[in-house]
C-alpha cells in the first residue's frame, strides 16, 4: 500500500514541492511556484529581502497543485520535510507575526557587523569552535537589526531561518535545528551547543533562539487547522529540515567523507562531506553540520559558494527577452553554438552580494574582452556559463589546498546542470567526472522526511532507487583548451580585484 512524504524546497527563486511514494522509492509528482521567479526587494545597494508569507503561499500552492494533478489520497501522507535557502533572518513577535521582511542569504549589509564580532572574539577563540567567521550570516544580520532597527529588535520574540518559518506555519511550534544554527554561525562545534560567545559579542539576547529539534527526526506535528485544510490525517509529522546546500547533498546521497555534491541554481556551490572540523582562516569556505551528523559519527559539510550562478543566467535571459521571449532551452542552444573559450570573451559573475570566495572583497560583475566585430549573443551566453564554471573552480583549488580530494561530483538534473553544454564545461574545467541524478532539493527533503520518520531504516535504503541519468567524463583535448582559458580568466580577475580595491 502506498504511503507518501512531502518535500518542500524553499528557495529565493521559487518554492519546489515533491511527493515521494515510499512503497516504490519514486517521486510521483513535482511542482514549482511561482512560474516566474519570486521577487527580491533591494531597498538599498547590497540589500536583499523577501516576504516570508510569500514562501508559505507558494508552498501551499505547490501542495494543492500536486494533490489535484495526481488525485492523491492525502490521508496516506505520513510526513513532511523542508529544505530552505540558508542564512536568512526571519524575526517573529510573540504572536508569531513577521516583524520585517526577511534579510536573505545574498544580502551584504551585515558584513561590517560580522567582521567586528570576529575581531572582538579573535581568530584563535573563534575559528576552532565556530569553524567560521560570523561574516555575513544570520547572527550578524540580527546584530544589524539591533543596531539599525532597535524598535524592531525590541519586539522580537524568536528568530528563525526560512525553513524554520515554514515549519512554524505547519506545526505552530517555534523551533530550529543544530544544522540551522551552524548555518547562522550560532553553533559551537566544541561544546555542541548554542554559540553564546557570538551572541555576547553582539550583545544579543540568547532567549531569541528557538527550541532545538533534530535535523532528522520528529520536529513537530502538523497543527489541526492545517491538517483539516490540507486533508491530512491527525498526527502527520515534520521530520526533516536542512539548508538548501546540505539538503542538495542529501538528495544526491552525499552523506559520508569523500563524497562531493555540486549545484548551480541561483548560486553555484561545491559541497564536500568530512568527519573533521575543517576551517579556513581566510573564511573563503564555510563548515556546517551535515544533515546526518551524530555524536557517534560526526559529519560536517564544507561549502564553497559562488553567489552569481543561475541568477547571472536569468539576468542574461531577461536582457535578451526585451524584443522576444527566450526560453532557457533557447539560451542553452545559443551557448552550444559558440566555441570553447567564447572567442576570448570573459564573464566574471560576481554581482549578487558579498563573495566569500573573494574574502568579502567589494566587487561586482564584469565582462572583459568584448570585440564588437566578432562577438554576439552566442558568445555572451557561453561566456556566462564558462564564467560560472571558472568561478566554481576557484573552490576546487581551495579544497585541494586543504587535502580534500574531488574526483567525482554528483549533481541533480536541475538548473544549469540541465544544459549538456554546461555539464561539459564544468567537467572539463574542474577535471572531474560529473554524475547526474534524477532528483532535486524537494525530492531530497521528501526522502529526508521518510528517514526522519523511521520509514526507511537508514539513508542507504532511502536512496536505493535513486536513478543515475548520465555520467560526463572530462576529455583530454577539452581539459587542455580550458586550462589556458581558466589561466587567462584568473589573471584578469586578479587585475580587476586590484583595480577595484585601490
Amino acid at each position: 500500500m502506498s504511503e507518501y512524504f512531502i518535500g518542500f524546497d524553499v528557495g529565493s527563486s521559487s518554492v519546489k514541492t515533491s511527493i515521494l511514494d515510499v512503497s516504490t522509492g519514486q517521486c510521483i509528482g513535482r511542482a514549482t511556484f511561482p512560474e516566474t521567479e519570486q521577487p527580491i526587494s533591494s531597498p538599498q545597494t547590497g540589500w536583499a529581502e523577501q516576504d516570508p508569507e510569500m514562501w508559505w503561499r507558494h508552498a501551499e500552492a505547490g501542495y494543492t497543485a500536486i494533490v489535484a494533478e495526481h488525485s492523491l489520497d492525502t490521508k496516506k501522507i505520513q510526513g513532511i520535510g523542508i529544505a530552505y535557502q540558508m542564512h536568512g533572518l526571519v524575526a517573529l513577535d510573540e504572536n508569531g507575526h513577521v516583524l520585517r521582511p526577511s534579510i536573505i542569504w545574498c544580502d551584504s549589509r551585515a558584513v561590517p557587523i560580522g567582521e567586528s564580532a570576529y575581531n572582538a572574539l579573535g581568530a584563535t577563540a573563534c575559528l576552532p569552535r565556530l569553524l567560521n567567521s560570523p561574516g555575513n550570516f544570520t547572527a550578524a544580520k540580527l546584530g544589524w537589526v539591533k543596531e539599525h532597527e532597535p524598535e524592531v529588535y525590541e519586539r522580537i520574540h524568536r528568530i528563525m531561518l526560512p525553513g524554520d518559518y515554514i515549519a512554524y506555519r505547519l506545526t505552530g511550534d517555534m523551533t530550529t535545528t543544530p544544522g540551522g544554527l551552524s548555518e547562522g554561525i550560532l553553533w559551537d562545534f566544541e561544546s555542541r551547543s548554542v554559540a553564546n560567545q557570538v551572541l555576547d559579542s553582539m550583545d544579543l539576547d540568547a532567549g531569541l533562539i528557538p527550541d532545538l529539534v533534530p535535523n532528522m527526526g520528529k520536529q513537530g506535528t502538523v497543527q489541526s487547522s492545517i491538517a483539516q485544510e490540507w486533508g491530512l490525517r491527525e498526527g502527520v509529522v515534520v521530520s526533516y529540515r536542512a539548508g538548501d546546500q546540505p539538503n542538495n547533498a542529501m538528495s544526491l546521497n552525499v552523506l559520508h567523507p569523500g563524497e562531493v555534491a555540486a549545484t548551480a541554481g541561483t548560486s553555484g556551490v561545491i559541497y564536500a562531506v568530512t568527519d573533521s572540523n575543517v576551517v579556513d582562516e581566510a573564511s573563503r569556505i564555510n563548515t556546517f553540520l551535515h544533515v546526518n551528523d551524530a555524536d557517534k559519527a560526526r559529519r560536517n559539510g564544507i561549502l564553497i559558494c559562488l553567489n552569481g550562478a543561475g541568477i547571472l543566467y536569468s539576468w542574461l535571459r531577461r536582457l535578451f527577452s526585451r524584443e522576444q521571449t527566450f526560453s532557457y532551452q533557447e539560451m542553452n542552444a545559443l551557448a552550444s553554438s559558440a566555441p570553447v573559450g567564447s572567442d576570448g570573451l570573459h564573464f566574471f559573475p560576481f554581482g549578487n552580494g558579498a563573495e566569500r570566495l573573494l574574502k568579502n572583497a567589494p566587487f561586482h560583475a564584469n565582462v572583459a574582452g568584448i570585440d564588437f566585430n566578432r562577438h554576439d549573443a552566442t558568445h555572451l551566453v557561453r561566456a556566462g556559463m564558462e564564467g560560472i564554471a571558472y568561478g566554481m573552480h576557484l573552490g576546487f583549488a581551495i579544497l585541494n589546498d586543504m587535502d580534500v580530494a574531488c574526483q567525482t561530483i554528483r549533481a541533480g538534473h536541475a538548473n544549469l546542470f540541465l544544459s549538456a553544454t554546461f555539464r561539459s564545461i564544468f567537467a572539463n574545467v574542474t577535471k572531474t567526472v560529473v554524475e547526474l541524478y534524477d532528483t532535486d532539493g524537494a525530492d531530497g527533503a521528501a526522502r529526508g522526511a521518510a528517514v526522519g520518520a523511521g520509514f526507511f531504516s537508514d539513508p542507504a535504503e532511502a536512496f536505493a532507487s535513486l536513478a543515475l541519468i548520465e555520467q560526463v567524463e572530462p576529455q583530454a583535448h577539452l581539459m587542455s583548451q580550458y586550462q589556458s582559458r581558466v589561466d587567462e580568466w584568473n589573471d584578469r580577475l586578479d587585475q580587476l580585484l586590484s583595480a577595484e580595491n585601490r
